[in-house]
């Protein structure tokens, strides 16, 4: 991704990270995430766009497996 300080060729797919988060929430509990790294840049939005849905579908799978 774009307009992060510290680019991982290579790095995760947007399914793999979603898989990992859903196996992490199945065996913890979260009370709390931070997002990090990103370095928003006025040329290029969809990076911000990227960060802000990867919130979004963490809370979503938090509430939607919440007991």
């Amino acid at each position: 991704m774009p307009s992060t300080g510290t680019p991982e060729p290579g790095g995760l797919s947007w399914y793999a990270v979603l898989q990992v988060f859903e196996k992490v929430l199945q065996a913890k509990q979260l009370v709390d995430f931070d997002v990090v790294e990103l370095c928003p840049n006025t040329a290029n939005k969809a990076p911000d766009f990227l960060a802000a849905k990867l919130i979004y579908q963490l809370l979503s799978i938090k509430f939607s497996t919440s007991k």
